[in-house]
């Protein structure tokens, strides 16, 4: 009996440790006793394959495991869908989705929410150390009526992509070459060239509303006022050389992205999103079929000779749901672990953007990129390095119908320009020629370029 006695002292002894030891484990997590599951909506990749994804999974039995807290992707999508179902789940009604935790979200759909004081102000979080640690530029974006609700997590901005294979063919025919386009003024004139020797576009743009947005800006000026875009003297100096390039047939004016225009050999080079670099082909494939390969590299965003190196700072944020202080702090253990800056170099670089700290782009990213086995990303990222180190990231202004105006503009723009420069093919006098023919059809763009200002003021008015 004694002996056995022992045994039991013994046995719960052992128990005791077990217990005691899982306690501590516990002591860890956020909750103490259960485990806090996070849903997030995001746009980085697919369902199938997301590198934000892996790092969630890599959280979860990691960091998730210690803290007793579990992330759960619920939905993947492209912004503007993101933007609809925010705002639709924030309206409620039958048949919608609850927000998640975390969502990611461009500052115009909090501007577009019915009451963005739902959403947590991450100065309520972050310390004045950890602020600083990001690109100024990045993180004052998200700084919307005085809270910041955005926080930065992969920035894009837009670069000119390059076929380099077609555009080395005609730089040793023109002498036209890739320092030229480093100004909207020597692309334009390159866009000018090419269609002159080929009767095809050089460029393609998706953004025209960025393009005016920032020239205005690089130049002292500004499209908007309080009241919406301002369509001035000002504007009409920029107007013009796009507008004479798009109407004489350098431009592409087509419908849907620019990648598209490059795979097609409908244009050599295209003003885009750097995050776009996913969706460009490998090879060109023409009207009769014929394939080549499409050598793509990036240079930084065109300027204004004489105007200041501007780009677009684009690329979501993400938005945490105002919930309770224990889900709020979970959510910031897994934001803190995604944006420490190596880990955020990991993750931006296989995603295409950039990193959103200072200690990232210097100290990280550099080595990061020397492993990158594509070489249209390791252009790329070069690219980024020296635009992070020579330009300032343009901001939008946080104005009520910036999103109208932007779709509007972007709708009616390309519509504009492509029928007045079918009207100037239908009008061309084909008895002219030479010097006469040239003057008489400079002329002609002068005047479509006009109207076609005066018909785009009627729309934006």
């Amino acid at each position: 009996m004694l002996r056995i006695d022992k045994y039991s002292r013994i046995l719960c002894i052992i128990l005791a440790v077990i217990l005691c030891c899982s306690l501590m484990a516990g002591c860890g997590s956020v909750s103490g006793d259960h485990t806090i599951t996070l849903t997030i909506w995001h746009v980085y990749g697919e369902q199938a394959y997301s590198p934000l994804n892996d790092l969630i999974d890599e959280f979860n039995v990691t960091v998730g495991v210690q803290k007793g807290i579990n992330v759960k992707a619920t939905k993947v999508s492209d912004t503007n869908t993101l933007h609809e179902a925010v705002l639709e789940s924030e309206a409620g009604g039958p048949g919608t989705e609850d927000l998640p935790d975390i969502f990611v979200a461009y500052p115009k759909t909090v501007l577009a929410m019915q009451d963005s004081e739902k959403l947590v102000d991450f100065n309520d979080y972050l310390t004045e150390e950890e602020k600083s640690s990001f690109i100024e530029d990045f993180i004052s974006e998200g700084m919307i009526n005085g809270r910041l609700t955005v926080l930065p997590v992969a920035k894009s901005t837009e670069v000119l992509f390059v076929n380099k294979t077609i555009f080395d063919r005609f730089s040793e025919e023109s002498g036209i070459t890739l320092d030229d386009l480093g100004t909207w003024e020597g692309l334009f004139q390159a866009a000018e060239k090419y269609h002159e020797m080929t009767g095809k576009p050089f460029l393609a743009d998706d953004y025209l509303f960025n393009y005016f947005q920032l020239g205005l800006a690089s130049r002292g000026g500004s499209l908007f006022s309080d009241n919406g875009i301002v369509m001035d003297s000002e504007f009409e100096k920029i107007w013009n050389p796009l507008a004479g390039t798009a109407i004489d047939g350098g431009i592409w004016l087509g419908s849907g992205y620019a990648s598209e225009a490059l795979r097609t050999g409908d244009a050599v080079v295209s003003f885009a999103s750097s995050a776009g670099v996913l969706y460009y082909s490998d090879t060109v494939t023409y009207e009769d079929n014929t394939t080549e390969d499409l050598d793509l590299i990036s240079l930084p965003c065109p300027v204004y000779e004489g105007g200041e190196k501007l780009a677009m700072n684009r690329g979501a944020g993400l938005c945490l749901l105002k919930t309770n202080t224990e889900r709020e702090e979970a959510a910031m253990t897994f934001l803190r672990w995604l944006l420490e800056p190596d880990r955020n170099v990991q993750f931006v670089t296989k995603a295409g953007y950039m990193p959103v700290t200072q200690e990232g782009f210097s100290d990280y990213l550099p080595d990061a990129v020397s492993t990158l086995e594509s070489p249209r990303y390791k252009s790329l990222y070069k690219t980024f390095m020296d635009m992070q180190k020579e330009y300032r990231f343009y901001t939008p202004p946080q104005v009520n119908y910036y999103l109208d105006k932007e779709t509007l503009f972007e709708k009616n723009i390309r519509q504009i320009l492509a029928e007045e420069a079918v009207n100037i093919s239908d009008s061309g006098d084909s008895t002219a020629s030479g010097t006469d023919a040239a003057g008489s059809r400079d002329k002609e763009i002068e005047s479509a370029r006009t109207t076609a200002f005066e018909r785009l003021k009627s729309v934006m008015e």
